[in-house]
């Protein structure tokens, strides 16, 4: 199963997969970090299928996912997520980003997405302590693989060297 995941250094939006995840935020709109990189290099197609989600059910929640098309990116669709905002661990930030992923991965495999790619959800401006954000996406992924064959293969993708060493760590921890 260590196959199937894979620890990537780079930029999400070059990476040809089924499936990007998008660490976005509730209104869908685009922001800064990951998000405004997908948004821009993806164009206007993804903010135009974004408005209506928005318009349908206004948003996402947090530990909810959509999916939209990918636009210009290499990718065929992306994944929208919002990841939580650590606020000291005891508003229920762990179980909501374990929810990012499971909800990803589920609407992956109700979309017959067998390659998906993921970057580090909630840990940039959102706080969420970098190695703890690292264990959840690891043993999430795990556990979800574990369940699902559909899914091929899953790629973490660390745009900063110091995540990308951390879950070079993780992942030989929990394999």
């Amino acid at each position: 199963m260590k196959s199937k995941i894979e620890i990537i250094h780079g930029d999400i939006t070059k990476i040809a997969v089924d499936a990007i995840v998008n660490a976005a935020n509730s209104s869908l709109l685009g922001g800064s970090g990951v998000d405004g990189a997908i948004h821009r290099a993806g164009g206007k197609k993804i903010l135009d299928e974004c408005q209506k989600i928005r318009a349908r059910q206004g948003g996402c929640k947090v530990g909810e996912a959509v999916i939209t098309t990918a636009g210009n990116l290499p990718a065929k669709y992306v994944i929208h997520t919002v990841g939580p905002r650590w606020n000291g661990g005891n508003n229920n930030e762990i179980e909501l980003l374990i929810a990012c992923y499971l909800n990803c991965l589920e609407l992956a495999n109700e979309s017959n997405i067998t390659t998906i790619s993921f970057p580090n959800i909630s840990t940039g401006i959102y706080k969420f302590p970098k190695d703890e954000a690292a264990k959840i996406a690891i043993k999430t992924i795990k556990k979800s693989l574990a369940k699902n064959n559909h899914i091929e293969k899953v790629n973490i993708v660390c745009f900063e060297a110091d995540n990308y060493q951390l879950y070079q760590e993780m992942i030989k921890i929990f394999f």
